[in-house]
């Protein structure tokens, strides 16, 4: 039988991985994510399955490669955090999950968005320092006066905008190649910028790409007492442009799931906020609660878990017995 190390997985997340796995592998799940440090954890091992936290450089996979790993694949989305270089080099062949439940990302956008047009968030922070007072600036239209723009229209972006558009409001899309979706009204991205109250964003990072797509002349063309949603990658997004234009009143909230640079944050406990290492990051987190940042948690529901355990097996499966799988990354 063969064996799998599975990194970075939650004790509540052990059983799911048992249960999911029918005995076709010997599982080795360990709570720590892999490094350099704990490669040596893999041993016997013919894959790693790893997740965001890992960056697997070319010093790793040539590690990894050492040991006789063949497969290291990733249960996430994204996959800008390995070296596909050094990994076909190295021939270790990397895989990801390309979707999975889309409503977990999809709610998540669609409440941080809702917090922020209701004034939720100031409203609470001035009610848990005793301030009970109606302020002006929670004064909100309602969401079937709305328009909502999802940018990036692929599994995510349509579960939002299906949870929009069942909810009453007007959804925009726009998509570099639009397929037909009865929720969205397709237009160009700078008319979506201008008309919509919410911008959300669902579109993948390609590094040397769309790097700040959303920047300063974006920003600049959506309404001044509109929010902007992130829960895509934190690189997408000009992160200092974002707290200039908070700072300016030339944007009324932000909210992210994701930040640049996540590894050098994410599961970790700061002794205070002025120790985070972004300072762009930082200043943008200042400007709360019209900011609201959360630990890339939207993926983090049971429906989504489990498809990602499950096409991640599937992944592990085919590979070894056919010599690939649908889900590589080439």
């Amino acid at each position: 039988m063969d064996k799998i190390t599975v990194y970075n997985v939650r004790e509540f997340e052990k059983p799911m991985y048992e249960d999911l796995n029918h005995g076709r592998f010997e599982l080795n799940l360990l709570t720590e994510p892999l490094s350099e440090a704990n490669v040596d954890t893999a041993d016997g091992s013919i894959g790693v399955l790893i997740d965001g936290t890992t960056t697997a450089d070319a010093e790793l996979l040539a590690a990894l490669k050492n040991m006789g790993i063949k497969y290291c694949f990733t249960r996430f989305v994204g996959y800008n955090n390995i070296d596909l270089d050094a990994a076909n080099a190295r021939d270790i062949m990397v895989a990801r999950v390309p979707s999975y439940s889309p409503y977990s990302v999809a709610e998540l956008a669609l409440t941080m968005g809702l917090d922020l047009a209701r004034h939720v968030m100031a409203a609470t922070d001035n009610t848990n320092q005793g301030n009970f007072f109606l302020q002006p600036d929670y004064f909100a239209n309602e969401i079937d006066h709305l328009t909502v723009g999802i940018i990036g229209v692929g599994h995510m972006g349509a579960a939002e905008a299906q949870l929009w558009h069942n909810l009453g409001a007007n959804v925009l899309g726009f998509q570099r190649h639009p397929s037909d979706n009865p929720d969205v009204d397709f237009v160009s991205l700078n008319e979506l910028l201008m008309q919509s109250d919410i911008v959300s964003l669902h579109v993948p990072y390609f590094p040397g790409e769309n790097d700040l797509m959303i920047g300063a002349i974006e920003i600049g063309n959506m309404k001044s007492n509109a929010v902007l949603v992130n829960t895509a990658r934190g690189e997408l997004v000009d992160t200092a442009a974002v707290a200039d234009a908070l700072e300016d009143g030339n944007l009324a909230g932000y909210a992210a799931d994701v930040i640049p640079d996540e590894n050098a944050i994410d599961g970790k406990q700061f002794d205070s906020l002025d120790d985070i290492p972004d300072q762009e990051l930082l200043s943008l987190m200042k400007h709360y609660p019209n900011v609201i940042i959360t630990p890339h948690m939207g993926y983090d529901t049971q429906p989504a878990t489990k498809d990602m355990i499950k096409v991640s097996f599937q992944n592990f499966q085919d590979a070894i017995e056919t010599g690939e799988t649908e889900n590589q990354i080439k």
